[in-house]
């Protein structure tokens, strides 16, 4: 096992770790703890993005959404304002019981993929050099302003709207707002 893997594997297992802290209690009950593990998460995906060579790509994740929107997260987090009954039990719903079910059920035939995948086909070796270029500023450019370019703008306006709609939440509890 090479010093690489070994670096991917515990960056994965951070990222997954971290991930589910975002979701999962103790973690999840308070919102700026999940922000905070959602952190570690884009740090852990940035540093995946150095393993492979795609400096530009782990550069922007930083700045961009451990920096930009983590920031713009907090910020509608301390807008809410939420209160400790607000954030305190956890009760368990229908709904609750049934996301946890789909998410059990999503998890086993993933599982059962992965194993089937790789019980079954050959590893296969890796050609760097078809990746070459992978991550630089020239083929991110190419794909975010041709393919990617509506995906780009929907998400800027579905972080307008996010952003909107926690204001207007602030000001109908405040009462400002009809």
């Amino acid at each position: 096992m090479t010093a690489e893997l070994v670096v991917f594997y515990a960056l994965a297992a951070l990222v997954a770790i971290s991930a589910l802290c975002v979701v999962v209690p103790p973690f999840a009950r308070n919102p700026l703890h999940a922000a905070m593990a959602l952190l570690i998460a884009l740090f852990g995906l940035s540093g995946i993005y150095v393993l492979l060579s795609a400096h530009l790509v782990a550069v922007l994740q930083v700045l961009v959404y451990a920096g930009a929107v983590m920031v713009l997260f907090t910020f509608v987090i301390m807008l809410l304002h939420l209160r400790k009954e607000e954030l305190a039990g956890a009760h368990l719903s229908l709904w609750k019981a049934l996301g946890l079910a789909a998410a059990v059920v999503f998890a086993g035939k993933v599982g059962a993929a992965a194993w089937s995948a790789l019980s079954h086909a050959p590893m296969a070796t890796v050609e760097m050099d078809g990746a070459a270029g992978f991550g630089g500023v020239r083929d991110v450019a190419v794909q975010l302003l041709t393919r990617s370019f509506l995906a780009f703008e929907m998400t800027s306006v579905l972080l307008l709207v996010a952003i909107v709609g926690a204001v207007m939440i602030v000001h109908r509890r405040r009462g400002d707002v009809p």
